[in-house]
Formats: C-alpha cells, structure tokens, sequence
C-alpha cells in the first residue's frame, strides 16, 4: 500500500506527472495506491501525509509544495517506521528523516535553458531590439518557496554570470507567475507596459507560463518567437505545439515520468533493500527546428 500525496492539478506537467504514478501503481502490479491532490496547500499535504501514517501504509511519498515546515511530519513518519521518498522538489528537513529523493536536476535545466539562448542569439546574429550591446532579459519564476522553481532561476542566472558572453545580458524584469498560464499571462502584460520595446529574451521556468506569455506578446502586437525569444523548462505537449506554430524558440525538458521509477524504488525499500540517498533522471533539450519530429 503507497501513499502519495501530489501538488495539485495545477499544469499540464503535473497532469502527465500524475497519470505517470497512476499508471504503474495498480493492482495488476500488486499495489493499492492512496491518491491525494494537496491543490497547492502545504497543510493538506501534512494532513495527508498523517492520514497515510494512521492507515499505516509500506510506503508514503510526495511533492513537497515548498522546502521549509516538513520536519515534524516526517519525524512522525520515520516513528512510525514508514519510509518517506520525495519525488521532485526537495526539503530543508534533515535527510535521515527520508529513505531517497527523485529528482530531476533543476539547477542543470535552468543552466542548459541560458546556455541554449546564448548558443542561439550568436549563431542567428541577433541584435538588442532597443539598440546598445545588451539584451535584455525578462523572466517568469515559478512557485515562491519550490526548491524546484528557485534552482532553475539560480541555474539560468549562475549559468549567465558564468558565461564569457555575459555582459551581453542584463535581466530587466523577474517576478513568479505561479506556474499557471493565466499568472504567465498576466505577469509578462506588466513586463511588456513597462519594457514592451526592449525585452529580447523570456525565460520561462515552466511551460503554462509561457503558454500564458504568449498569448500577451500576440495581444500586444508582437511576434513571440521573432521579436521576443523564448526558452521554457517542462517541454509539454503545449510547447512543442508552440515551437511547431514558430512562436517558441527551445524547451527544456523536465521530465513528468517518475511513476516507473517510484514503483521501481518502493519495490525496492519494501524488500529490504538499499537504495541511494538520491536518484537522478535522465533529461533532453528540445529546440523548435526538431519540434515536430520530437
């Protein structure tokens, strides 16, 4: 018996993301699986995670929706003796506290998202739009509070000051759209009556996003993908269909598909065996000239 309690339903990635974990956790495969949707509250995590404890599951494993506040839950857990993985984002509680952590490297994603951009800005000889030698960067975060979302910024900006090429950059708007299209949208309206005329490139730290900054480049009368590059980090159905339209320029790949390698892992913990203190996943980088083969 596993318990998961997941983020919510917020995006399209933690749709795909969700289905990944359902798919595999059947009673074919010999599991009974307690599914909660947390819709993006830490408390109704917490409360899940005490109802798997109280209905003394093999195995609980979540999404934290932020790093900090897990401690006690996950004391009440290990007293319990049931082991605890994290799947995606990480948390600030001491490691002994959980068996293993799933994790995509979010740190690298933000990296290859600049690194790209740069690669690409060269290569197409693109100019500042508002003249001078910079261009100017503007950049949707994601959740305040998601180990995810802050090591993508901190992996693109790293990746940027790093970089031999980076005086060319200056990052001139960076706020959180929330990880939801409709705060995308509404971020990067601000973003384009502030900076409309001088933003080059949009970094997006997940696609919906994007999606969302999109559709208020369009609204505002320019061409996304021409006028204002776009990078974004999940590489969901949405974005390629975005790249394939030629309103896109790249997306990074942060996988949804944990469920095998959770199913994989509980297995394993279950029959006694060791398994490592974290398990990275494989990940590619899609720009929109492969799209439509991809």
């Amino acid at each position: 018996v596993v318990g998961v309690s997941q983020v919510g339903s917020e995006s399209v990635w933690r749709t795909a993301n969700t289905a990944s974990i359902q798919r595999v956790f059947t009673q074919e495969n010999g599991y009974f699986l307690i599914f909660d949707n947390a819709r993006q509250k830490q408390e109704n995590q917490i409360k899940a995670i005490r109802s798997f404890i109280a209905s003394d599951v093999d195995v609980i494993s979540f999404c934290p929706i932020v790093e900090t506040g897990w401690d006690t839950v996950l004391q009440e857990a290990k007293d319990a003796g049931i082991p605890v993985v994290l799947v995606d984002r990480g948390v600030t509680a001491d490691p002994s506290l959980y068996v293993t952590h799933i994790f995509a490297d979010a740190l690298k994603e933000g990296a290859n998202a600049f690194n790209w951009v740069d690669e690409y800005m060269t290569a197409e000889g693109k100019t500042p739009r508002a003249g001078g030698d910079q261009f100017q960067v503007a950049i949707l975060e994601g959740t305040v509070g998601s180990s995810v979302a802050a090591d993508r910024l901190q992996g693109f900006t790293d990746a940027m000051a790093e970089s031999p090429n980076s005086g060319k950059y200056n990052v001139i708007c960076s706020q959180t759209g929330e990880y939801t299209r409709a705060k995308g949208m509404e971020v990067m309206e601000s973003f384009l009556k502030s900076d409309g005329d001088k933003i080059d490139i949009l970094f997006s730290c997940n696609g919906d996003m994007a999606l969302g900054a999109i559709q208020a480049i369009e609204a505002a009368g320019l061409k996304p993908g021409e006028d204002i590059v776009i990078v974004s980090i999940d590489a969901a159905k949405g974005e390629f269909n975005a790249m394939i339209e030629g309103k896109m320029n790249c997306a990074v790949e942060h996988t949804p598909n944990f469920g095998e390698t959770l199913m994989e892992t509980a297995k394993k913990i279950v029959a006694g065996e060791e398994v490592p203190a974290t398990i990275e996943l494989e990940e590619g980088i899609f720009p929109a000239d492969i799209a439509e083969q991809e």
